[in-house]
């Protein structure tokens, strides 16, 4: 039996001198320095105990390391658990608890915080910093660097991915291996990537983007990647003519369209700009084109199901969808109360299928059981419709949801007018408690740099183009939105400052 995730990925050129990540500021990797790596990383997790099932938690910072630790655990049969560097030490226990690792790895500075907790969960704890230093990697010295990969197959389980927790505890999505390489085959085959490509990588490797898209789709397709630690403008710029593509989130492309030096020259050597994680302003899509000719590829997906959907190669990219599903994915459009199946145009809950979604929530079967239908389709939680195209159109999460009156409000239709508004950057529409309606429609606006809108001149504006119920009771002019690390404005938060305002 092979090992079906490490021998696509990993194994086929594992003994190539062709380069893997360049490290700016290190020595570079080529895939046999990479695979002697993990190899010796896959043997000390042996060494130290771990089986094949076992997870293993990691919050560290990027690095090259950490990447080779994923390696290993695929390797090694070891379910890998990538935790956010945002998350506290609180919120660290709540994970080292319920998903019960054998070994957990932080960074040097947060050992102190990390050990009564690591100890009361019962797992083993050591370290590896950004420049791959650490308990870990010093107990790798000396360790062999050929290993026998354990056999896994399709159905084994490869990673746990934490979701955000916005509506209750966090749960974890059980991800296999046959999930994840049928997802990096579909995305690798739609975005034409093969062994010629770089793909300049600036996301974190925490997270579904950075390391089950990214990382996944190069190590499949041969090519190499230009590993940054995080996203900067300067060290994006310089790195953009040794790119043949980058995946981001939308505020890499808002920042870069910031910068005066990224221009039409200096996207010149790329060949694809990827953007998800949170929705793009059809702003920043008509801005980017214009400055650079490049028209950014949007895609949808979420921790339970990597990626569902996409904007063609080739052919029209469509601002504001997310395009059409991918290759052995069945997407559909339902009414949520009756899960009848609705016509084209209409907005409902979006549901999918296929052999990217996930094996289910860990140790909560009765989630998992209100989560998909009994033909196999998984409840999103997103609400969308399709156009007559087949174009996909995200409206928004099920939970964010208005009702005003007794009426629906979608937050997305409502946040598309108020952001064409003169002297609006972005904005973010909720509903609050309203004695009399139940729930209000609260708009929060960025103003553009240099700009002051009044909220009444703007709330004017907006009734011209939305009915009555639809429009804002209010509008709050921000300095910024909250978002998490990914770049997704957190509405939850935004719901909670100012669930007050009308019944204070």
């Amino acid at each position: 039996m092979t090992n079906t995730l490490h021998d696509a990925l990993f194994a086929a050129r594992a003994g190539a001198d062709a380069p893997f990540l360049y490290l700016p500021g290190r020595d570079d990797l080529s895939r046999a320095d990479f695979a002697r790596l993990s190899a010796r990383y896959a043997t000390t997790l042996g060494a130290l105990g771990l089986k094949p099932g076992d997870r293993l938690a990691l919050q560290v910072e990027k690095s090259a390391e950490a990447l080779a630790l994923y390696a290993a655990c695929i390797a090694a049969g070891v379910v890998f658990l990538p935790l956010n560097t945002a998350y506290t030490p609180a919120e660290i226990g709540y994970f080292l608890t319920d998903a019960e690792p054998a070994l957990a790895i932080c960074d040097p500075a947060a050992e102190p915080a990390l050990r009564p907790l690591a100890d009361a969960a019962g797992a083993r704890l050591m370290t590896l910093d950004s420049a791959g230093g650490g308990s870990f990697p010093a107990a790798a010295e000396g360790a062999a660097e050929r290993f026998a990969p354990v056999p896994r197959g399709a159905d084994d389980l490869a990673a746990l991915l934490y979701t955000s927790g916005t509506t209750g505890r966090s749960k974890g999505a059980m991800l296999t291996h046959g999930n994840l390489l049928s997802n990096a085959r579909a995305l690798a085959a739609e975005w034409r990537f093969t062994d010629a490509d770089v793909l300049l990588h600036a996301l974190p490797i925490f997270h579904a983007h950075g390391l089950f898209v990214a990382c996944n789709v190069v190590a499949l397709t041969g090519g190499a990647m230009i590993f940054l630690p995080k996203f900067a403008p300067g060290p994006v710029l310089q790195a953009l003519p040794h790119a043949t593509a980058m995946m981001g989130v939308p505020t890499f492309y808002t920042r870069l369209l910031a910068e005066p030096r990224f221009d039409r020259a200096a996207a010149a050597h790329m060949r694809l700009f990827v953007s998800g994680s949170a929705p793009l302003l059809a702003e920043t899509h008509v801005a980017f084109e214009a400055r650079t000719g490049h028209r950014i590829l949007e895609r949808y997906g979420m921790t339970e199901t990597g990626m569902n959907s996409s904007n063609p190669y080739e052919g029209e990219r469509r601002a504001g969808t997310v395009g059409f599903p991918l290759p052995g994915v069945e997407l559909r459009v339902v009414n949520p109360d009756t899960g009848t199946p609705l016509p084209d145009g209409e907005i409902g809950m979006i549901e999918v299928k296929g052999p990217n979604v996930f094996a289910g929530y860990w140790r909560m079967p009765e989630k998992t059981a209100e989560e998909f239908h009994a033909d196999g389709f998984f409840v999103t939680g997103d609400l969308g419709r399709v156009d007559g195209d087949g174009y996909v159109h995200i409206v928004g999460r099920q939970k964010d949801l208005v009702i005003s009156g007794g009426f629906n409000v979608y937050p997305k239709e409502v946040e598309l007018v108020l952001d064409g508004l003169p002297g609006v950057l972005e904005s973010a529409v909720v509903g609050v408690p309203h004695p009399d309606f139940g729930e209000a429609v609260l708009g929060l606006v960025v103003p553009e740099p240099g700009q002051a809108p009044a909220p009444e001149t703007l709330q004017q504006e907006a009734a011209r183009q939305l009915a009555n119920y639809k429009r804002p009771k209010r509008l709050i002019l921000l300095e910024e939105l909250p978002r998490n690390t990914m770049g997704k404005v957190q509405k939850a938060a935004l719901r909670e400052r100012f669930a007050g305002l009308f019944t204070g």
